[in-house]
C-alpha cells in the first residue's frame, strides 16, 4: 500500500508538471499573452492604422507602413479597408476589405501584417483591436512562470450545487465595468478547517472560478487569481488550487481582466499555484 501511495504521488506530481509546463508553452506561444504590444479602443467612423503617429491605432516594426489602412466602425460592424501594397491578410489571405468578426464569434477574423497579428474584440458596448508582436522583446526577456510546490493538500473535493436557472453574476473587470456572467452554481468546500464558497460561471466545456485569497499582494498576483474544474460528476468537483493560476493582467498591460466577485474572497491563504513575480509584471 505504501509502494502504490508513492507511485500515485509520483504520478500525480507529474501530472501537475506537465500541466504547467503547458502553461508556460501557452504564454509564449506566437499569440501568447507574452507578445500582446497593444490595445487600441475603437470610435464610430475610420479609425487609421500604420507606423506613423497620425494614426489612431500606430502599429510597431520598421518594415510597418506609415499608413497601412484603416478599420471603419458603422452600426456595430467593423470593416477592414487596407491599401493594396501593405501586405495586409485576414485568415492568411490577402485582403483590402473586409468585414470583421470580433472574438465574440467563434470564427473571429485574424488580420496580420508581418510579424503583427490583429483581432477586434469586444468588451460590453465596445470594440477594441487587440495587437500581437511576434517580434516584441517581452517573449524572449521573460524568465518562466514560478509556482508554489505541489501540495496534495490542495487537491479538494467539493460538493457542487446547480442552481435549477442559472444565475446572473456581477463580475467587475479591470476597466471598471461590471458584465453580468450566468453562474450555473457553485462549489462548497472545507480548507484550513473551516467551510468556504465560490461561485462558478463557465468557460468553454469548463466550469470557471476568479477568486482571491489572502496571499494576494503577498506571493500572489493582487487582483486575484483563476481556477478551472470539470463539470459536476455525482454532484461533486475537483478543485486543484495547485492549478490556481494568474489572469492575463500579470504578463501585460494590454489585457482586459475579470476580477474576482466579491462572494470569491477567501479570508484565507491558499499557498499553491502560480506565484506572482512583479519583475515581469
Amino acid at each position: 500500500m505504501q509502494v502504490e501511495d508513492r507511485v500515485d504521488r509520483a504520478a500525480y506530481q507529474a501530472e501537475i508538471e506537465g500541466w504547467r509546463r503547458r502553461m508556460e508553452e501557452s504564454l509564449r506561444a506566437d499569440r501568447g499573452w507574452l507578445t500582446l504590444a497593444g490595445l487600441f479602443w475603437l470610435n464610430d467612423g475610420v479609425n487609421r492604422f500604420g507606423s506613423s503617429f497620425e494614426n489612431e491605432i500606430v502599429l510597431p516594426g520598421a518594415s510597418v507602413p506609415a499608413h497601412a489602412g484603416s478599420l471603419v466602425v458603422h452600426a456595430g460592424t467593423v470593416t477592414l479597408q487596407a491599401e493594396p501594397s501593405a501586405g495586409v491578410a485576414v485568415n492568411g489571405k490577402p485582403a483590402t476589405t473586409a468585414n470583421l468578426r470580433s472574438d465574440a464569434d467563434p470564427a473571429a477574423d485574424m488580420v496580420t501584417l508581418g510579424d503583427l497579428t490583429m483581432l477586434v474584440i469586444k468588451r460590453g458596448e465596445r470594440q477594441a483591436i487587440r495587437l500581437w508582436d511576434r517580434g516584441g522583446p517581452a517573449r524572449a526577456e521573460f524568465a518562466g512562470r514560478r509556482w508554489y510546490p505541489v501540495h496534495e493538500a490542495y487537491r479538494l473535493t467539493a460538493d457542487f450545487t446547480i442552481y435549477e436557472t442559472p444565475q446572473r453574476l456581477p463580475v467587475p473587470n479591470i476597466l471598471g465595468e461590471t458584465e453580468q456572467r450566468l453562474s450555473p452554481g457553485f462549489a462548497t468546500f472545507g480548507l484550513h478547517g473551516q467551510a468556504r464558497r465560490l461561485d462558478a460561471v463557465t468557460e468553454g466545456d469548463e466550469l470557471f472560478f476568479i477568486f482571491r485569497d489572502q496571499t494576494a499582494g503577498d506571493t500572489t498576483y493582487p487582483a486575484g487569481r483563476f481556477l478551472k474544474a470539470a463539470f459536476p460528476q455525482h454532484g461533486q468537483i475537483t478543485l486543484d488550487f495547485n492549478r490556481a493560476y494568474s489572469p492575463p493582467c500579470a504578463f501585460t498591460a494590454f489585457a482586459t481582466c475579470p476580477l474576482p466577485p466579491p462572494a470569491n474572497h477567501l479570508p484565507l491563504r491558499v499557498e499553491a499555484g502560480e506565484l506572482y513575480d512583479r519583475a515581469h509584471s
